[in-house]
């Protein structure tokens, strides 16, 4: 064979392989722009939801129904760095704890398109709630199956009047706990219409935690007719949102998110005392410099 058809053959070769090479390529390119969840997972504006509070079993005493677990979910998720570190008083502090099913019809998927395609990448807000009636009340209406999407309800957790931690719904499912909800800032509204049916809310980007309404206080409607809150309880509260990497001004409560003109929860709430015991169990991380 001479020189010049040994090339040809070599050049041919070559070029059907980098053919090969590019046709691959484009394949994979197309399958990923195709794929919502994987386009959705690798988008960097998605919030990320091990920033709120994350169940903390092995900091309690005398834990019931241990045989019981959270779900947890499949995917994970890179966390950011913490803003925020547990303190001294926290470690101390071990409220008991539950941990009771919802029934799955009450909670759903946290959401990275709104109704009309668009990427939502709210950060996280809490949303503080009462229970009206007693926790165990609550908790079976959330075992309930509601076809009726207007009746579904849950929290992510509730605290009881003696101070113990249920939890209900994992941080990275959507707890229905505030419809037609909005969560005011200084740079606008915040909210997100998940359901072409139902009204926007906060839910996509809330964590909601409800306190146990004191028996002497079920059915009120004001400060009046409402004895508050027990110590025990807002200690847990604060212990437990103490573990998220929410900022205090994006901590509020159902009263201030709801549209309805209905909630009015929690009623006689002592904020000043909820943020000075969260800021004995959580503090700003230092910042360290190096000196030159």
């Amino acid at each position: 064979m001479r020189f010049k058809d040994w090339a040809t053959r070599v050049l041919l070769i070559s070029l059907m392989f980098m053919a090969l090479i590019v046709v691959l390529l484009i394949g994979r390119t197309t399958k990923l722009h195709n794929n919502p969840a994987i386009s959705h997972t690798s988008n960097p504006q998605v919030t990320a939801w091990s920033q709120y509070p994350q169940a903390q079993f092995q900091s309690a005493k005398y834990p019931e129904n241990k045989s019981l677990n959270v779900i947890k979910s499949p995917v994970k998720i890179n966390k950011p760095v913490a803003r925020y570190v547990t303190t001294q008083a926290f470690a101390q502090y071990r409220p008991n704890y539950q941990v009771a099913s919802v029934d799955p019809s009450n909670y759903g998927e946290r959401y990275t398109q709104d109704v009309n395609g668009v990427i939502v990448n709210n950060q996280p807000i809490i949303v503080l709630h009462e229970t009206g009636y007693s926790a165990s009340s609550a908790v079976n209406f959330f075992q309930v199956a509601h076809t009726d999407e207007s009746v579904q309800a849950s929290y992510h957790a509730l605290i009881k009047l003696d101070g113990t931690v249920v939890y209900l719904v994992p941080p990275e499912k959507r707890a229905f706990g505030a419809a037609n909800s909005v969560f005011e800032t200084p740079q606008g509204v915040e909210t997100v219409q998940t359901n072409p049916n139902l009204p926007a809310s906060v839910n996509n980007f809330a964590y909601h935690v409800s306190l146990e309404t004191p028996p002497d206080s079920y059915d009120a409607s004001s400060q009046q007719n409402h004895s508050g809150y027990k110590e025990a309880q807002y200690n847990s509260l604060a212990w437990l949102i103490a573990q998220s990497q929410v900022p205090d001004d994006r901590i509020t409560t159902h009263h201030l998110v709801d549209r309805s003109g209905k909630k009015v929860d929690p009623i006689n709430f002592d904020g000043n005392k909820f943020i000075s015991l969260l800021n004995t169990y959580r503090q700003v991380r230092p910042i360290y410099r190096v000196s030159k």
